[in-house]
């Protein structure tokens, strides 16, 4: 059986697939796909995958149904559904006559759109939102806007990936006024509250392994995010909005603390426990324990040993 849980991009998936890719294009981390193209047999149901790319579907005629973790959802005509890296998921069609599948990854956001784009479209960090059935007309619009699109796909120019970017933004606009106009991504149950949970439980876990002498991995956000499998900027909305204080507030807590613990053996130089605590430099360690504590630890051990 295939494996599907190490694939880097959506290329890589059609080929481990053995379906019909996307004609070649200039365009690096963005694809459009006629899905009906790839499908020899119905029904048609692929393996449980995690892909770093993001997902739109637009399925004009079809039904069929896609999962994500341990969320099923049905998709039918008109259905818009959106899914971003991390998840792992499957998706399978009884019926499929129209489907356009649009994926980019997070290099290509940031290159060709806005740079506030997570600000604009908080959609795109969020963990599971249902499909959205629009009506005729609202299709009709979005279906008007991925069909330039993959217009400016087949059609190389000196600025097709800047075109396809302005579009981009164009179409997640309109997906935003269709479906997620309302949305607020810290309201998922009690998913944010788990997540929260997770976070300060890791955060705990890290530093421990930081006193021990077990940690390699250096002091970043990215870490924790990484752990949970979410976006740094999702992880970073719901820790502020469920705690009222920034991720970075219970990170730089549990750093000063575990830091004043190592400061308080005398066996140790500040070099070993910059060092151990993760610092290329011992004078970023002192800039850092400073700023955040307001003595320098050679003040601290210098007022705790004497």
């Amino acid at each position: 059986m295939t494996d599907l849980n190490s694939i880097e991009n959506l290329h890589e998936f059609y080929e481990k697939m053995g379906i019909t890719q996307t004609p070649n294009s200039s365009v690096n981390g963005f694809t459009i796909h006629h899905v009906q193209d790839s499908i020899r047999k119905l029904p048609y149901r692929t393996q449980s995958f995690r892909p770093n790319y993001y997902n739109f579907l637009f399925s004009k005629d079809g039904d069929g149904s896609y999962t994500i973790d341990d969320h099923a959802f049905p998709v039918k005509n008109r259905t818009v559904y959106f899914t971003n890296p991390g998840n792992f998921r499957t998706f399978e069609w009884t019926r499929l006559t129209d489907a356009r599948l649009i994926t980019f990854d997070e290099a290509f956001l940031k290159e060709y759109t806005d740079s506030d784009i997570f600000e604009k479209f908080p959609y795109l960090l969020t963990e599971t939102v249902r499909p959205r059935v629009l009506t005729q007309d609202q299709f009709a619009r979005v279906e008007r806007l991925y069909n330039l699109i993959e217009q400016e796909f087949l059609s190389p120019s000196a600025f097709q990936n800047k075109v396809i970017g302005s579009l981009l933004v164009g179409l997640l606009w309109i997906i935003k006024e269709y479906c997620y106009l309302d949305y607020n991504p810290i309201y998922e149950g009690n998913r944010s509250s788990q997540i929260v949970k997770d976070f300060k439980l890791n955060v705990e876990q890290y530093f421990k392994e930081v006193l021990e002498g077990r940690m390699e991995q250096p002091m970043r956000v990215q870490y924790f995010a990484d752990q949970q499998n979410l976006h740094v900027n999702y992880l970073s909305n719901v820790i502020s909005n469920k705690t009222g204080k920034p991720m970075l507030y219970w990170i730089n807590e549990k750093a000063i603390s575990t830091a004043k613990i190592l400061l308080q053996n005398p066996s140790l130089s500040i070099k070993e426990i910059s060092n151990q605590m993760g610092f290329l430099e011992s004078a970023h360690f002192s800039n850092y324990f400073k700023k955040q504590s307001g003595d320098s630890p050679a003040t601290y051990r210098k007022n705790y040993l004497f």
